[in-house]
């Protein structure tokens, strides 16, 4: 007995299939909606999601301190006043509470002792080591339980690669953004256009980062893999995992804050075990948003 025969019989689900299999998804050669939810579960039941996750974060992690030093190498060609410290204050909002101290720390380090230019060792090494993690996730991808299409060995690094100096220009964009955005604001409320000007900082940060992480997103879905061309750029995985990450975002901040006890079981090295999480969670969701991508990708070809 098939999986739609079996949910068929359940009273209140049976209803929600009858109705689902009514809804054709656009783009997707007449597939009802029904077919891709069924796809995309089988993707995430069978696809050893959690572990594949746990690949990827650990390669994150690895990746995070050798990308601030290659950022902070690029720090003093940037041509804006106290780029390094909006910066800073940007990294401390995006990172989960209670880890900021311990991160700005290392960072604080990185950025006073930038271990030579664009030519030394530390800073290609750094290249070296952000495009690993950046190279494992789309790995991550690869192992997908829908078997899409993969590039090889060399090519999918360069690819991964170019994504990485991609999110480091991302990155350096909206921190730069953020800035003229306050300073815009700040003249407009000194000539008198504007009387609450902190309000309206705030909502275009918030504005200006939630766009920086879906472009981000999307880019990692988008060229992750050979077929992920397949679909759109602005993909239905990209839209729910942003969306996911944000709410994920939210919900871990209350956890650290009311029910952890990381910090006191452990001490300092709780920080980094909150860190590591943070991650591990944000990775599950990025293979969540991907496999959904996968599921209508393959739908596509099985119509065809």
């Amino acid at each position: 007995m098939s999986p739609e025969e079996r949910l068929s019989r359940i009273p209140v689900i049976g209803w929600f299939v009858k109705v689902f299999k009514k809804i054709k998804v656009p783009g997707l050669e007449g597939m009802s909606l029904y077919e891709v939810l069924e796809m995309y579960i089988i993707g995430i039941v069978q696809g050893a999601l959690t572990s594949r996750a746990g690949a990827v974060a650990f390669s994150f992690f690895m990746a995070l301190f050798p990308f601030a030093l290659f950022v902070f190498t690029l720090i003093p060609y940037v041509p804006i006043e106290g780029f390094q410290e909006d910066f800073m204050a940007f990294i401390n909002q995006a990172l989960p509470p209670q880890t900021s101290d311990a991160v700005d720390t290392v960072l604080n380090d990185i950025a006073t002792n930038r271990y030579g230019g664009l030519l030394s060792f530390g800073f290609v090494l750094s290249i070296f080591l952000m495009t690993n993690g950046i190279n494992s996730l789309f790995g991550g991808f690869e192992y997908t339980y829908h078997k899409l299409q993969t590039r090889s060995i060399i090519r999918q690094y360069l690819v991964s690669l170019v994504v990485s100096l991609i999110l480091a220009l991302l990155l350096f964009l909206t921190v730069g953004v953020i800035i003229y955005l306050e300073i815009a604001i700040g003249n407009l409320v000194k000539q008198g256009y504007m009387s609450d000007d902190l309000f309206w900082i705030q909502t275009g940060r918030y504005a200006i980062v939630f766009l920086m992480l879906f472009i981000t997103v999307a880019m990692f879905y988008y060229l992750g893999t050979k077929e992920g061309k397949n679909i759109s750029f602005f993909s239905p995985g990209a839209i729910l995992t942003t969306l996911l990450i944000l709410v994920n975002f939210r919900i871990f901040a209350i956890y650290v804050k009311r029910f952890s006890q990381y910090n006191e079981l452990y001490g300092s090295i709780g920080t980094l075990l909150i860190l590591m999480l943070f991650i591990w969670l944000n990775s599950i969701i990025l293979l969540l948003g991907f496999e959904l991508n996968a599921a209508m990708i393959r739908l596509k070809k099985r119509n065809k």
